[in-house]
């Protein structure tokens, strides 16, 4: 299987892959960048900047369609995504890394899929299970066997942004469930499951949400904790993924419609 990971913010460095060489992949929603490399024992590992050189591109203007189809199209399998991300849960401390598995979506104005029907029809994809819950069992038994603390399951609430939420918002998130709080988490998991791959997400939490925080909310204040615990997160990844990579059955549907073509 080939794997592939999505790095979020704080998560910009692709060094720690051997022989990494960056390619521009076209796809029908624009061209996207990518980096090819390895780790140590040679796993291949297609690494993807979410938001673009030195940060440049905003969660909402984020192209997520030209990012998923050009993974898709290099023969990526299995796909883990890094999330910084606010808590809405006292049980999640700023620190906290966290195997996200369901979501609630706020977001407003982005393209939120590949079905747009004309000849390719209509489909409603199924989202009952939104991550792979083989995936998550294997990254999370990666981070046990390193001693590194990994919360399993919890609710990513996605806003549009660039904004921070208000501590209204944050009140009403919680009382609908949400744990974690974030602005990139659809529609890339919807796409990722539209196109057949078994996706997950490490959401690392840099703060506490507004009106749970004693503090105003800052950008920095996220780049400074990302940067404190990045480390972290690199090493449960790195094992993750070389167990990612192997052969095991899982229940990630494939893709539909026109997009079988791809499979």
């Amino acid at each position: 299987m080939k794997v592939a990971v999505i790095g979020g913010t704080g998560v910009y460095d692709p060094t720690w892959l051997q022989g990494a060489q960056e390619q521009t992949v076209d796809t029908p929603y624009g061209a996207t960048r990518v980096t090819v490399g390895a780790l140590d024992g040679g796993q291949s590992v297609v690494f993807m900047n979410r938001h673009g050189l030195g940060h440049s591109v905003p969660p909402h203007q984020v192209n997520y369609r030209a990012n998923l189809w050009a993974l898709k199209s290099l023969g990526v399998d299995r796909v883990i995504a890094t999330a910084a991300v606010g808590s809405l849960n006292l049980g999640m401390p700023p620190g906290s890394m966290v195997l996200v598995d369901q979501f609630l979506d706020f977001t407003k104005s982005r393209p939120v899929t590949f079905h747009d029907g004309g000849e390719g029809g209509v489909v409603h994809t199924d989202v009952t299970e939104p991550y792979c819950p083989a995936s998550r069992d294997r990254i999370w038994q990666a981070a046990r066997d390193q001693s590194l603390p990994l919360v399993m399951g919890g609710v990513y609430v996605t806003t549009e942004g660039p904004r921070f939420e208000t501590p209204a918002e944050i009140r009403a998130f919680r009382i609908l469930g949400g744990d974690l709080v974030g602005m990139t988490g659809v529609p890339e998991v919807v796409l990722a499951r539209e196109l057949g791959l078994c996706y997950t997400t490490i959401a690392l939490v840099t703060n506490f949400a507004a009106g749970i925080s004693k503090t105003a909310l800052t950008h920095q204040e996220v780049l400074e904790v990302m940067a404190q615990h990045v480390d972290r997160l690199r090493s449960v990844m790195g094992a993750a993924l070389k167990t990612l990579a192997e052969d095991y059955p899982c229940s990630c549907p494939p893709a539909e419609g026109p997009l079988k073509v791809l499979g």
